[in-house]
């Protein structure tokens, strides 16, 4: 073993803020739900429409749907973590909670969407509708967090 290995195996670790594991939990059933309810709802229909000609447009299968648990995924991670460390940093207040959410919807939807558009795969209509709902469902993630942050400090060990 080298002395690297020996220092990692050594080093303390800190225990996960309970709140943290709440907050996540909370944000697996939240941003789930959100997604399904704008994708089903308004943006599959919208798509469908929109690019009829194009065959098995927005399909409903099992690759379609391992892929949006990895998306699903990435996006809960990356809400609730840096909420967390934003609020962390600048303050817990529903205003940093805001400003956190807005900023992941900034770089994970706008982003998306934005290239969608550029590549001719959106429409103006579908951005009218999807990027208020997905910024809605990244602030009320954040505001998870803030109500998580606030409700306690223990931490379990993990």
């Amino acid at each position: 073993m080298t002395d690297l290995q020996t220092d990692l195996n050594q080093a303390p670790r800190a225990p996960i803020p309970r709140a943290l594991v709440l907050a996540l939990l909370a944000n697996i059933v939240w941003v789930n739900a959100s997604e399904i309810f704008r994708y089903f709802v308004f943006v599959m229909p919208m798509m469908r429409d929109t690019f009829a000609m194009v065959p098995g447009i927005a399909p409903m299968n099992l690759p379609v749907f391992l892929v949006w648990g990895i998306w699903d995924t990435i996006l809960i991670i990356a809400i609730t973590g840096f909420s967390w460390l934003w609020l962390e940093r600048f303050g817990s207040s529903a205003r940093q909670a805001v400003w956190a959410g807005t900023l992941v919807w900034a770089a994970v939807f706008v982003m998306l969407w934005l290239g969608l558009y550029n590549m001719r795969l959106a429409t103006p209509a579908i951005l009218v509708v999807a990027l208020p709902l997905a910024w809605l469902e990244m602030v009320v993630a954040a505001m998870i967090v803030l109500v998580m942050r606030r409700s306690g400090r223990s931490a379990v060990r993990i």
